[in-house]
This record gives C-alpha cells, sequence and structure tokens, in this order.
C-alpha cells in the first residue's frame, strides 16, 4: 500500500483588497516614512485534493507589495499539482526553489505562506483537530492584547477610552503606539492610559523610529511604568542595539515582527536582540517557517508574541511552551465567517477543524484578481 493517500488536484489563488474604516498612522507616518494606511493587501490560496479535501491559508501585504505577492504565487501554484498534501516540508522547498532568483526571504516567501497555511489547515481538517490540537498545544487559550485602539493619529482621550472599553471586553491588554517625534508626547499618552487602566498589562510600541540614543532616553524614562514591553525602539535590523537595550534595562525588549525569515530570526535570537520574539507566520514563509523560529525562542528561553493574524497565531501560540501573548485587531474581522472568543483577558481556541475560519462572501466581493491551476 502506497504512503501517499491524497494529492493536489486544484490551487486557488485570490488577491483581495480589504478596506480599513479610517486611515491609520504610526510613528512612520509621522516621519514621513510612509503614507497612512488605508487598506490591507490579502492573498489567499484554496488548496483541493483528489479525495475532496480543502485547505484555506492566507498571506497579507501593507501599502505596498499585495499585486507582487499575488504575481509570484501564481507563477509557483502549478508546483503544488499532484503532490502529496502531508510532505508540507517537501512542498516549501519546491516552492522556494521555483522562484530561487527572487531569493528565501521577503516577498517570494509571503507569497508562499498563503499555501503553506493552506497546507497545515488541510492536514489539520484531514486529522479532524484543530491546528494547535496537531501541532500539540500547552493551553487551550493565550493570553491576549489590543492594538487598533492605540494609533498616533487618534487622540489621546480616545485612545484612553478604547482602551478601557477593550479591557471592559475582556481583552488582557493593551498596546499603544508611540515614536512621536515629541518625547513628551510619547510620555503622556502612555501615562495618561496607564493611569486610566491601572495595572492592566499594558505595551508600547515605537515602530522602528527612534535611534539608539532617544531609545536609551525613552527607554529610562519609560521604566516607572511598569510595561509588559517596549517593542522595536530601533531599526528591525539593529539587533546589537536592541541587544543593548534588552541589557541595559528591567522592561522586556520585544521585536522581530519585520524579519522576513526564519533565518532573519535565527541571527536576531543569537544576538540576543530580544526578550519577546515576535514573528509573522505570513511574513516568514507560513506555519513551516515559524515553527522554526518558535523552537529556536524557546531554545533561548525567550517570551513570543506573535505580530497579527491572530487567525492563524492564536494556534501557533498556544502550542508554545512558555505563556505568550497573541495581538488582537479586528481588521480582518470581515474576511472570514467565524471569529474567535476572547473573555478572561485571553483569546480561546475552537474545536473547529483546521485553522477554523472559512473565506467570507465580502472577502469574495472585495477580490481583485483570482487564478486557478489543476490537474
Amino acid at each position: 500500500m502506497s504512503a501517499t493517500l491524497d494529492r493536489v488536484s486544484r490551487v486557488r489563488i485570490s488577491s483581495v483588497t480589504l478596506p480599513l474604516a479610517t486611515p491609520i498612522s504610526d510613528a512612520k507616518v509621522l516621519t514621513g516614512r510612509q503614507k497612512p494606511m488605508t487598506e490591507v493587501a490579502m492573498l489567499f490560496a484554496e488548496i483541493t485534493t483528489e479525495n475532496g479535501l480543502e485547505g484555506v491559508g492566507f498571506s497579507y501585504s501593507k501599502r505596498a507589495g499585495g499585486p507582487g505577492q499575488f504575481a509570484h504565487a501564481r507563477e509557483i501554484a502549478p508546483v503544488l499539482l499532484g503532490e502529496d498534501p502531508s510532505d508540507i516540508a517537501k512542498i516549501w522547498d519546491k516552492l522556494v526553489w521555483a522562484g530561487a532568483s527572487v531569493g528565501r526571504s521577503g516577498l517570494s516567501v509571503q507569497a508562499i505562506a498563503a499555501f503553506d497555511v493552506a497546507l497545515w489547515d488541510l492536514k489539520a481538517k484531514r486529522a479532524g483537530l484543530p491546528l494547535a490540537k496537531l501541532l500539540g498545544a500547552h493551553r487551550d487559550s493565550v493570553r491576549c492584547y489590543n492594538t487598533s485602539g492605540g494609533f498616533l493619529h487618534v487622540p489621546i482621550e480616545e485612545v484612553v477610552e478604547r482602551a478601557a472599553e477593550s479591557v471592559d471586553r475582556g481583552i488582557g491588554g493593551i498596546k499603544i503606539k508611540v515614536g512621536h517625534p515629541s518625547h513628551e508626547v510619547d510620555l503622556a499618552r502612555v501615562t495618561a492610559v496607564r493611569e486610566k487602566i491601572g495595572d492592566v498589562p499594558l505595551m508600547v510600541d515605537a515602530n522602528q523610529q527612534w535611534d539608539r540614543a532617544a531609545a536609551r532616553r525613552m527607554c529610562r524614562a519609560l521604566e516607572p511604568l511598569d510595561l509588559v514591553w517596549i517593542e522595536e525602539p530601533l531599526d528591525a535590523y539593529d539587533f546589537e542595539g536592541h541587544a543593548q537595550l534588552s541589557a541595559a534595562f528591567d522592561t522586556p525588549i520585544a521585536t522581530g515582527e519585520m524579519l522576513a525569515s526564519a533565518g532573519e530570526h535565527a541571527e536576531l535570537i543569537r544576538a540576543r536582540g530580544a526578550d519577546i520574539v515576535q514573528p509573522d507566520a505570513p511574513r516568514v514563509g507560513g506555519i513551516t517557517q515559524f515553527l522554526k523560529v518558535m523552537a529556536l525562542a524557546d531554545h533561548a528561553h525567550l517570551g513570543l508574541a506573535p505580530h497579527f493574524a491572530m487567525e492563524v497565531h492564536i494556534h501557533l501560540a498556544a502550542a508554545y511552551p512558555r505563556e505568550p501573548w497573541v495581538e488582537h485587531f479586528e481588521w480582518l474581522d470581515p474576511l472570514f465567517d467565524e471569529h474567535l472568543e476572547i473573555s478572561g483577558g485571553r483569546m480561546h481556541l475552537s474545536g473547529r477543524p483546521g485553522l477554523g475560519v472559512t473565506i467570507s462572501e465580502q472577502a469574495r466581493a472585495w477580490t481583485v484578481a483570482r487564478d486557478e491551476v489543476r490537474v
């Protein structure tokens, strides 16, 4: 009897433009490096097998890159046809070699990520298990924190009220953006939120906009506010600078969301550049690569707080040996028919197999490009 029990027979990809209700600004906008964000470009992959099983996966891009991800996915999609969908690591290697000339990080692996996530979704569905249970969960719920109400374009009075509302809804922590050109404004905003929410866990995110001197001053000034972490105080690739901050201050340093491969995370961890690593499965190439980062982080005794994409990361965080955090964003809610339960400061796994989500009709309506290959 052959060990191959099924094969990929059809692959559909679609590019979906998700509009945001209001333009979003963080420190990168205030420093003139980026424009306000008005939409998120989603790349969906739907993989069907000869036996009729289907897996759904996605990747994404903010501000730019969506059409490029779709174009690369379209080029390499035929590689999946005829493959055993359970051989996920083998398929990942075949996909990356199909686009070897564009490298093994960034846009190329972000396109692969949509396929990789879909294959893991399919594998868990075949087993009749939530993905976290297939991987081997350490818990059925994960601490969660909210970011979406704390951007720099929002007046501090509204940030404070949104923070209080999030806590009342059962979200376990609050993160607000810093990196304003005025350090005094940053400190006033963080202090106002801390006074409002009391001892509820509070994090800040500078989005890479401080230099080393400014980061030292701000880390020192923020120490008395008892933060869970200070995120991306420096350029994402300044591993040495992050390591210096981690060694110098009691408040943990978190970073990693902008790194675009498992190899880059390995360098960050080797440099001791973070107390809490923040990998993003769609950005590093999918779940296959995220699991490599997760193993390295655990071996180094580091915290884990995956970036964005909670629909995927709830499962991965649940499988991490150390108590992690998951970032709550409601932005992607319209794309899926199902939504995650949050209560008691935690995000809860559902009993639905796979990722536990299906693509909504609204997402179909926002589709701007699609393609399909089949045997």
